[in-house]
């Protein structure tokens, strides 16, 4: 039987919370009021600071404007701008009423230029109106869990019942940053279109390393806001500040802080291992895992034990319990997962087994399971 590898064993880590525990979040300081820096594919956080206070958030409600609406419109869409879309108070993408933009033309001018002309044109195409567009906003929250958000427009001027947090506007953004078409629009310098150009607002695309996308917010209440998602080595994250004076600066510092502390492991698609199988149509079953990867520290000392059968009896069963894996971060013990067999094997009846024949079979095998220790 082939043993588990280090690289593939050290992937459950994560596997027992969606939120795996880490040390205590550290990093430098910062001057915002609220903070976050998020792993998103195991929602493993590496810094906090107030993360779940509800503040007013600004134009950063876009991020979740373009996601519904790139969830509910086709981008060819036809919109024509009417003078009372052209009219709403704040940054605009200087939309001219009565020519036709399409509903891509209007995303480009949402994310780059931060136009509340352009959030509320696409309010009124994709649900009719103002408040329709945001109680699927509000839909979508609920979907996504959140508990600290509620949006009442689609362009993140102050409203009562209009806020969200740090964290909330993480998972937001790792939800947009799944749809390819929002991450091309996210990363994109500038936009043309109408005789316009509009550039990124989003000055870490051209000072922080991996940058792959960002948005702004500002109204006097809520102060500087900033959401931004950076890539390096192969690891994402993500960083909201809220109510930050020296926003870029702490993006940029908080980034460098967390990609030197921390790593990211990912898991192969393919079934890592393999346990032999009797009297059955195939001599091996694959293990499988739905983990995709999990964070750890640079420079942690990873000690494991997979427990897992030396055979098992067909027929098999995929989603069946196959063994056990504990993983030692620095000596600890971090995760305890269960393997389960990643295919059905069916019981080959040309070679039926009688119940001595498999008793022989099973003291044949010394000893009856199989215990591995890796040490990197």
């Amino acid at each position: 039987m082939k043993k588990p590898s280090l690289f593939c064993l050290c992937c459950f880590l994560a596997l027992a919370a969606a939120r795996p525990a880490l040390a205590e979040p550290e990093g430098p300081a910062v001057s915002a009021a609220s903070a976050i820096v998020l792993e998103p594919r195991t929602g493993t956080v590496l810094y906090e600071k107030a993360p779940d206070e509800r503040m007013l958030v600004a134009s950063t409600t876009k991020l979740m404007t373009a996601l519904v609406v790139l969830e509910h419109c086709p981008l060819d869409d036809i919109v024509v701008p009417t003078a009372a879309h052209a009219a709403v108070e704040g940054s605009s993408m200087l939309l001219k009423p009565g020519e036709r933009y399409t509903v891509e033309e209007l995303l480009y001018g949402l994310l780059l230029a931060s136009g509340n002309d352009a959030a509320a044109a696409l309010a009124d195409h994709c649900a009719g109106g103002m408040e329709a567009f945001a109680a699927l906003m509000n839909d979508r929250v609920e979907t996504l869990g959140l508990q600290n958000t509620h949006f009442a427009n689609s362009h993140g001027l102050d409203a009562p019942e209009h806020y969200s947090s740090a964290r909330d506007l993480a998972a937001i953004t790792a939800a947009a940053m799944e749809n390819p078409v929002f991450c091309r629009m996210f990363a994109s310098e500038s936009y043309t279109t109408h005789g316009i150009t509009y550039y990124n607002h989003n000055r870490l695309l051209g000072s922080c390393p991996g940058c792959v996308g960002g948005k702004t917010g500002y109204t006097r209440a809520a102060g500087r806001v900033l959401v931004s998602v950076v890539e390096r080595e192969g690891m994402r994250l993500i960083c909201v500040t809220i109510s930050d004076p020296d926003d870029w600066a702490d993006h940029a510092a908080l980034y460098d802080a967390m990609f030197a502390r921390w790593r990211y492991q990912t898991l192969p698609a393919e079934g890592w291992a393999r346990v032999e199988t009797l009297s059955g149509t195939q001599a091996y079953v694959r293990l499988d895992c739905d983990l995709k990867g999990m964070v750890l520290p640079k420079d942690s000392e990873v000690r494991l034990k997979a427990r897992l059968p030396r055979f098992v009896y067909a027929p098999v069963m995929a989603g069946e319990r196959a063994g056990s894996a504990g993983v030692y971060v620095d000596g600890a013990l971090a995760v305890t997962a269960e393997l389960r067999y990643g295919e059905t094997v069916s019981l080959d009846r040309a070679v039926p087994l009688s119940a001595w024949e498999r008793f022989r079979r099973v003291l044949s095998w010394s000893p009856p399971a199989g215990i591995y220790y890796l040490t990197k």
